[in-house]
């Protein structure tokens, strides 16, 4: 689904979170389909008697493995016409999201402004948890009985790119207003996507303003924003031009969007990968510094960013305190672990992504294995607040390689 750009309260009513018993799941000892735990759901559903509400079912893991299948749930009143206090029960339809889910999982319950429903299950303490509680604003970690928050108009942050990044993970896209209208990009590129690095020159190009040197985190963040926002309204265009080709062949035109939507989403990862490459790289021809990308190591490894350079990491002479890997990549999964083995001279190793609120289990798994995150600044106030006294900004990583070069 798709929805314009705005504040969170432009989309949800409220949220609530628990985690889920054997009893609420489909098992050999369990198939009520019922979810306990509900008094405060009264607050979201109201005091109607009954009623089914349209809902989209997710589930989704750390891997970036996931299903989805449309069904309802139903708040029911069983106490209806019957002289004692009402009891209120909430049931769920059968579908695959609810057949995967297991006991201990996070249950997100989220209202949305069109009268429909979300049902969200994660794995408990996975960093797609400590996303969703913190896109919510929730701060209690899931327990048996529901934790609600109402989602009202004080919820008036803009939808930044971390914000827009869990969205995108429950497959909400945002429509982007038009970012210096079309027909640059069009006059620009035409009706075809562009080279990644051309297309990131253009984005710094609309944001004359931003300055790498005064601000390199904000630099990076404001460019990686901006070429999201440009690369959105471009691949909307084309797609649009796509699709009015089987317009009137339904086949065609169910074939084609489904096509089109796996696309997407691996589209834009891959894109936003070699984006943050780029950008990164402007940064540090800003400051000066010395570097290699993509410089091949041993065993024909080649890590991202290799600082001073190549010669200096093949010459065993060279003190290994003095160079620096920099490993790049847009999300984590578990993907972090392939730069451990990207060159062997460098014991402590960094790392720079753009992925929000990294579960406190994965982090304590990454400080373990010697490898240092580096995060635009705006993006520490989406992990708790032991994690971010751990986590390495754009500046810090910059200071650091600074200082080695100069021996």
């Amino acid at each position: 689904m798709t929805y314009r750009r705005g504040m969170l309260s432009d989309f949800f009513e409220g949220v609530a979170v628990k985690r889920l018993t054997l009893v609420e799941t489909v098992s050999p000892k369990s198939n009520q389909h019922e979810i306990q735990g509900i008094k405060l759901l009264r607050r979201m559903f109201g005091d109607a008697d009954r009623k089914s509400i349209p809902t989209r079912f997710i589930w989704l893991n750390d891997e970036n493995e996931g299903l989805s299948e449309d069904g309802f749930i139903s708040w029911s009143n069983v106490r209806k016409g019957k002289p004692r206090a009402p009891e209120y029960h909430l049931y769920y339809s059968g579908n695959i999201v609810t057949e995967a889910m297991k006991p201990g999982d996070a249950l997100f319950l989220a209202l949305r402004r069109d009268g429909t429903a979300m049902v969200v299950v994660v794995p408990l303490d996975s960093t797609i948890q400590s996303q969703l509680l913190w896109l919510f604003g929730i701060d209690e970690q899931p327990e048996l009985a529901f934790a609600f928050r109402e989602i009202t108009g004080d919820d008036s942050a803009r939808l930044d790119f971390a914000a827009r990044y869990v969205l995108d993970e429950l497959g909400i896209d945002l429509e982007e207003p038009e970012v210096d209208a079309i027909d640059p990009l069009i006059a620009r590129f035409g009706t075809t996507f562009p080279p990644t690095r051309e297309f990131s020159a253009f984005a710094r190009q609309t944001l004359r303003d931003v300055s790498p040197l005064d601000d390199p985190d904000a630099a990076l963040f404001a460019w990686m924003e901006r070429e999201e926002q440009l690369f959105r309204r471009l691949e909307r265009h084309i797609i649009a031009g796509q699709l009015s080709g089987v317009v009137g062949n339904k086949n065609a035109l169910v074939e084609g969007v489904l096509s089109l939507s796996m696309q997407l989403h691996q589209r834009r990862r891959s894109r936003a990968g070699r984006a943050l490459e780029n950008h990164f790289e402007t940064i540090l021809e800003a400051h000066g510094l010395r570097y290699a990308r993509g410089a091949e190591t041993e065993n024909r490894n080649k890590p991202d960013f290799l600082f001073p350079g190549t010669a200096e990491y093949a010459d065993v002479a060279f003190p290994a305190d003095r160079l620096t890997m920099l490993g790049v990549k847009f999300t984590l999964k578990d993907r972090w672990r392939q730069v451990l083995a990207e060159a062997n001279r460098i014991r402590d190793k960094h790392l720079l992504t753009f992925e929000p609120g990294i579960s406190g289990h994965q982090t304590s798994q990454i400080a373990a294995s010697r490898l240092q995150l580096v995060i635009p600044r705006a993006i520490h106030s989406t992990f708790t607040t032991a994690q971010q006294s751990g986590l390495m900004d754009v500046r810090g990583f910059l200071g650091l390689v600074r200082g080695r070069q100069a021996g």
